[in-house]
């Protein structure tokens, strides 16, 4: 029989206790233990601390069941605690918060850029904000003729309130842009140089909006937006555009019915077509519904869904119903690992002048709006993250558009006694066709910590048109890499790389008695853009910077005839403030 004895203190009760392990077996031999079998760890016995491990080891002795028993002695105790300190534990400052942010800024091609931006606070749950922005430029494009500076203004306010069940916003802007028609074709040497001197390339366009948006919780009505936009040109065209989205949502037990409202209502007119033989109207009214059954669980989630859109084209006493497929899924194969996925969507999409001139802004104020309906998008794809810091997405898919708007350059006029600023064969104008499109997009994102992040996607397309000849100014290929890094707490950048394909266009020469004499294929090479910005803050307030664009100093067209500028430089400072 042994006894070990273990002496504890008790400072409070001052007692010793002393405890006793009886064992019921031999005494054990207080002699050196030698190790017949050295552990050896693996991957495996690292992996998992189980809370009741299994010993597997055939040499391992089978435990004895031991009993113990407690019993206490009291003592004196002639220990005296001394007073602890607590440890101090170093706060992290907080990051400093300001409502409101001016930049201003100045670069070569006498480029100015000034933004201001405010936000006030109302009350608890109000609150209101504008946005302030102007970007301009003189031009000065090397090889140009005509004029190309421009100018962008806008100014945007909202007011948003927050409640207890349910949260609404009020959004107002207006906005005023400037371009020119500097894009002179290759054979305008057929004008003399006094009228190339007097051509007037000048664009104006004035645009505003008012709209809002509503969200209730707790309610089969889920949210509403609206929006009314108005576009008007220095060439007396003119464009009304209002849009109603409503949006509800049933739960049924395991499943959830939504259904989409969509209503759109454009109507426009220009005040003459390129041929100059009439003026141009257009007016539509589209409403969609589309119900749809959503599933999800751990690991699958499934919407199955239809559009249905009727179509009103007043100016030509036309209605048309059309259905559209909408159907989603997606399936964890290996947690957030790898997430396979694929569907069908469609719909019809209302295309309008403020749409167009935003993705090209020398088209000619002589356009014939229509819609454009998406029969069809099949797509399957993989996505997911390999850790926290590594997200990955491929897709491929296939769809076919009924009547899908290409940009085609305007042909040049000949022997025109009145001559508008566009009519040179340096605007774009707007063709439909049905194009069957197949579509291969991969894109990578790494964000290894808050210092720096990369991300790199292209897509390729390969298009089908039914009377066209081509998919007018349409890439084959696009990508692009961009990156942000904090290079030191003071002193950031970023970068981007932005790769587009080769595109082609149609180039009518001339045009006599309104009547094109030339037709020829134009491929417009592929082009590449670098650009590279940094940034260092002095303060929390205060900042400067620098951008440099077009650091390749390509000359490329975006456009037919529409040379960019060169290397485009700009500095400037950022001041961060309270009212």
């Amino acid at each position: 029989m042994s006894i070990k004895q273990i002496v504890l203190f008790s400072i409070p009760a001052l007692f010793l206790f002393q405890f006793s392990a009886f064992s019921q077996e031999k005494e054990l031999d207080p002699e050196v233990v030698n190790i017949v079998k050295p552990y050896t760890p693996t991957i495996s016995d690292a992996f998992k601390v189980k809370e009741t491990p299994t010993l597997n080891d055939s040499i391992s002795t089978t435990k004895k069941p031991v009993k113990y028993s407690i019993f206490s002695v009291p003592v004196a105790s002639t220990f005296t605690p001394s007073k602890g300190k607590a440890t101090t534990v170093e706060k992290a400052k907080p990051v400093k918060l300001y409502d409101n942010y001016a930049t201003l800024g100045f670069g070569n091609y006498t480029s100015i850029l000034g933004e201001l931006y405010s936000n006030f606070e109302i009350s608890g749950t109000d609150n209101a904000g504008f946005f302030f922005r102007h970007n301009s430029s003189q031009g000065e494009i090397k090889d140009v003729k005509l004029d190309n500076k421009y100018y962008d203004t806008s100014l945007d306010a909202n007011y948003t309130s927050r409640q207890k069940d349910v949260t609404y916003r009020l959004d107002i802007g207006a906005e005023h842009q400037i371009y020119n028609w500097y894009g002179l074709p290759e054979n305008s040497f057929l004008y003399p140089e006094n009228v190339i001197a007097e051509l007037d390339p000048l664009q104006m366009y004035f645009s505003g909006y008012a709209g809002g948006s509503i969200a209730l919780d707790d309610s089969f009505f889920e949210r509403a937006a609206v929006n009314i936009r108005y576009l008007g040109d220095a060439f007396s065209s003119s464009e009304f555009n209002a849009t109603f989205k409503p949006e509800f949502s049933f739960p049924i037990e395991n499943v959830t019915l939504k259904v989409d409202g969509d209503v759109d209502y454009l109507s426009g007119s220009f005040d003459r077509n390129y041929a100059n033989t009439s003026d141009v109207n257009y007016s539509y009214l589209n409403v969609g519904l589309a119900p749809s059954i959503s599933f999800v669980n751990d690991d699958l989630s499934v919407s199955l869904g239809i559009a249905g859109y009727l179509s009103m084209d007043s100016e030509n006493s036309e209605t048309d119903f059309s259905l559209y497929p909408r159907l989603n899924a997606s399936y964890r194969l290996l947690d957030e690992m790898v997430i396979i996925y694929g569907g069908a969507e469609g719909g019809l999409k209302q295309n309008s002048y403020y749409n167009f001139k935003e993705e090209n802004p020398f088209v000619s104020p002589t356009l014939n709006i229509a819609p454009t309906k998406k029969l069809y998008e099949g797509f399957a794809g993989m996505k997911g993250k390999l850790s926290n810091s590594f997200a990955y997405n491929v897709r491929a898919s296939y769809g076919k558009d009924e009547n899908r708007a290409l940009f085609q350059r305007n042909p040049l006029k000949i022997y025109n006694t009145n001559f508008k600023g566009y009519e040179y064969g340096n605007s774009f104008n707007v063709v439909y066709d049905d194009v069957n499109t197949l579509a291969f997009f991969a894109e990578l994102k790494v964000e290894v910590s808050n210092t720096f992040s990369l991300g790199i996607n292209g897509t390729y397309n390969n298009y089908g048109t039914d009377l066209q000849n081509e998919a007018w100014n349409l890439p084959d290929l696009k990508a692009s890499i961009f990156s942000n890094f904090n290079i030191t707490e003071k002193l950031y950048g970023g970068a981007s790389l932005f790769y587009v394909g080769e595109r082609t266009d149609l180039l009518r020469r001339e045009v006599i008695n309104n009547i094109p004499t030339i037709d020829e294929k134009v491929t417009l090479d592929g082009y590449v853009d670098a650009n590279l910005n940094f940034g260092y803050r002095f303060t929390d307030r205060l900042s400067i910077f620098v951008k440099g664009s077009n650091l390749f100093s390509n000359n490329y067209e975006k456009w037919l005839n529409y040379p960019v500028q060169g290397i485009q430089g700009l500095a400037g400072v950022t001041y961060k403030f309270d009212w």
